[in-house]
């Protein structure tokens, strides 16, 4: 649609930019620092990682405390912050439940039931997303409950996850600090499965 466009292009305005020549700067300052032994607040390898990888937003998180001007991060980020967060506490309500817990929540969610885990994203088809996950634990070390995972689970994951999203954000609003429960945990493991599949 035409808003949407709009709303699109006015994101991309938004987002942290480098010219190419910039980024050559700043390269040369990182290599400059590390051969002059320079120990400074800035960190040259997460700069290098963060221009290689073109996650260029990732500097904004890593040094709050600069006044950038406002900017948006891309629309992939927030997504994959939702989708890291929303198996945060899959993975934390698991943990919580008892072994008869566990046995229920396989006989409930079949082929999901049992020790569900974040696998990641399709490493072909939504590189992406795996590498936004990947920037998002490994180099501003958050999520870290996901570290040493490599985040490619080869298959196409996207339109599950936002399934499985779709129920839990209703249920994450009244969370507070308690663990799910057994039902909404199965709820949400039940949505992997797409709607054509599931039984009547």
């Amino acid at each position: 649609t035409i808003v949407g466009n709009r709303h699109l292009r006015k994101c991309e305005r938004n987002q942290m930019k480098m010219s190419d020549g910039e980024k050559i700067v700043i390269l040369m300052l990182t290599e400059l620092c590390e051969k002059l032994g320079i120990h400074g607040e800035m960190d040259p390898d997460f700069l290098r990682s963060a221009i290689f990888n073109d996650m260029l937003w990732g500097i904004r998180w890593k040094y709050p405390g600069i006044p950038f001007s406002e900017a948006e991060d891309p629309a992939v980020v927030k997504e994959v912050v939702d989708i890291l967060d929303m198996w945060s506490f899959v993975e934390r309500a698991y943990a919580h439940l008892d072994a008869d817990q566990k046995a229920e929540l396989a006989d409930l969610v079949s082929h999901f039931g049992k020790d569900p885990k974040f696998r990641g994203f399709d490493g072909n088809n939504e590189s992406e997303y795996m590498g936004t996950a990947l920037f998002l634990v490994n180099e501003l070390e958050r999520f870290q409950e996901f570290k040493g995972r490599d985040f490619n689970c080869h298959y196409p994951s996207i339109e599950m996850h936002q399934r499985m999203l779709a129920v839990f954000e209703p249920i994450r609003k009244n969370l507070g600090f308690r663990p799910m429960s057994l039902q909404e945990l199965a709820s949400i493991l039940k949505a992997q499965v797409h709607p054509s599949a599931r039984e009547a």
